[in-house]
C-alpha cells in the first residue's frame, strides 16, 4: 500500500493543516505519500494504534523502539522533520526571526483558522457548498441519497459547532473585520518580498498558506472577499502549493534588521486579536472556568476553554526564553506597540 521510503501521513483536501504539511513536504523534498480518508479507519487497516486525539493530518512515523506510531499536530512534526532530513529549512537562521516565524506560524494555526471554520459554515451558501462538496472529497463516487444524508449530517454538525471557535452573530462582525485587515496587512507584506520570512518560505508561510487554501480556494464568500482585497494572498497560494523548484540561499531569510515595516501589520493583528484571546483562555484555565468571555476588537467575546491554546501561550513563552540576551531584545523591537508584547511573561 504504502513505499518504504517514504513518510506516510493521512489527510484531506479540504483541511489546511493537511495542505499546510503537504506543501512543506513537497518544498522540503521530503518522499511522502498520502492516504486520503479517515485517520482512525486507515490506522486500523495499517494495524497501527490510534493516538488519543485524531488530528488532520496524522503521520506515520518510527517511535523510539522502531515502531510506527500515529503523531499528530504540525507544529512539532516540522521540527521533527528538521531534525531528521537536512537542508532547504524552513526555519528562519536569525534567531529572532524565528522567533516572529514561529509566533506567526501558531497566529495561522490557531487564529486564522477561526477565519475558515466561521465562512464556512456561517452563511447559508457557503454551508450549502462545504456540505455538498466534503463527502465527495471522501468518496468522489458516493451515491446521490447517500451524499444528501451526508451533506445533511455533516452540515448540521458543523454549524452546531461554531461556537467552539467563538462564531456567533456577535462575534460574525469581529471575524470579518479581522480577516480583512488580515488580508490588507497580506497585501502590503507581499508587495515587498515574495515570503513572510524574506525571500523563501518560513513555517509561518506554510500555516498561512494551509489556511488560505480554503479561504481562497474552497469557500466563496472567503474566496471573494479575498480577491477583491488582496490579490497577492491569491497568487501567494497558488504558489506556495508546490515550491520544490526553488532553490533557497541562507542571504534569502530576512533579519530584524532588513525585514520591511509591512511585517509589524502582521504583528499588529496578532496582536489586536489573538494575544487578548490567548490571556483570556489562560486565565480561565487558572480559574478552572470552562469557557472565558473578553473584548475583542470592541467587542464582547466569548468561547470555552481550550487547555490547547493554553500550551500554545506557554510554548511561544519557551521559545522566547529559550533565546539569548540580545535576540530577546530584537524581538522585543519587533513587537514593541503590536499588542503581542503582552503575552510575553
Amino acid at each position: 500500500m504504502l513505499k518504504s521510503n517514504a513518510i506516510t501521513l493521512i489527510g484531506a483536501p479540504a483541511s489546511p493543516y493537511t495542505r499546510k504539511m503537504i506543501a512543506l513536504m513537497r518544498y522540503r523534498r521530503i518522499a511522502y505519500c498520502i492516504a486520503w480518508g479517515d485517520p482512525a479507519a486507515i490506522l486500523t487497516e495499517m494495524g497501527v494504534p490510534k493516538p488519543k486525539v485524531t488530528l488532520l493530518p496524522t503521520y506515520v512515523l518510527p517511535d523510539a523502539a522502531g515502531q510506527q506510531q500515529a503523531v499528530c499536530d504540525s507544529t512539532p512534526i516540522i521540527r521533527r522533520l528538521e531534525a531528521e532530513h537536512e537542508g532547504r529549512s524552513v526555519i528562519p537562521n536569525d534567531p529572532a526571526m524565528a522567533f516572529i516565524d514561529y509566533l506567526l506560524e501558531d497566529f495561522a494555526d490557531e487564529w486564522c483558522t477561526k477565519y475558515m471554520f466561521h465562512y464556512r459554515w456561517h452563511k447559508e451558501t457557503d454551508a450549502d457548498n462545504a456540505g455538498t462538496l466534503l463527502p465527495l472529497l471522501q468518496k468522489i463516487n458516493l451515491p446521490v441519497e447517500q451524499l444528501h444524508q451526508a451533506k445533511s449530517y455533516i452540515t448540521q454538525r458543523q454549524v452546531g459547532r461554531l461556537h467552539v471557535v467563538g462564531s456567533n452573530e456577535v462575534t460574525a462582525p469581529v471575524i470579518d473585520a479581522s480577516y480583512k485587515r488580515f488580508l490588507r496587512a497580506m497585501e502590503a507584506h507581499l508587495s515587498q518580498q515574495p515570503y513572510l520570512m524574506g525571500g523563501r518560505p518560513g513555517t509561518s508561510d506554510f500555516a498561512v498558506y494551509g489556511q488560505l487554501t480554503q479561504l481562497v480556494g474552497f469557500d466563496p464568500t472567503s474566496r471573494a472577499i479575498a480577491h477583491s482585497l488582496s490579490p497577492r494572498s491569491v497568487a501567494y497560494t497558488d504558489l506556495l502549493e508546490d515550491q520544490a523548484g526553488l532553490e533557497p540561499q541562507s542571504r534569502d531569510w530576512a533579519t530584524t534588521e532588513t525585514a520591511p515595516a509591512t511585517l509589524k501589520g502582521l504583528l499588529n493583528e496578532v496582536g489586536h486579536v489573538y494575544a487578548p484571546a490567548l490571556l483570556a483562555n489562560a486565565a480561565a484555565m487558572q480559574s478552572g472556568e470552562k469557557s472565558w468571555e473578553t473584548e475583542i476588537d470592541g467587542s464582547r467575546w466569548t468561547q470555552q476553554t481550550f487547555n490547547y491554546q493554553g500550551k500554545c501561550l506557554q510554548w511561544i513563552n519557551g521559545e522566547y526564553q529559550a533565546l539569548s540576551a540580545d535576540d530577546r531584545s530584537r524581538v522585543d523591537g519587533m513587537l514593541e506597540g503590536t499588542g503581542c508584547e503582552k503575552i510575553i511573561f
